[in-house]
């Protein structure tokens, strides 16, 4: 069971990096410097917008369940 939660984190954690790297920046932060100021003049489509949102609250849960559950199994 650890194992199989321990993989489940470590998939997780990879995706949550991936997915919150793929949003859009919102102000003048770091996305900015590499060239997100540029690119959020395009714009995109909202639709996209809200299901990246969705998709990375969903693996958020994922992930804070599987930290809570490994936290109580190895206690």
């Amino acid at each position: 069971m650890v194992l199989a939660l321990s993989i489940l984190l470590v998939i997780t954690s990879v995706l949550m990096v991936m997915l919150v790297l793929l949003h859009k920046g919102k102000g003048s932060g770091l996305s900015d410097l590499f060239g997100g100021g540029v690119s959020s003049s395009y714009g995109g489509s909202t639709v996209v917008e809200r299901n990246l949102d969705r998709i990375t609250i969903v693996v958020g849960a994922l992930w804070f369940a599987s930290v809570v559950a490994l936290g109580l199994w190895l206690k």
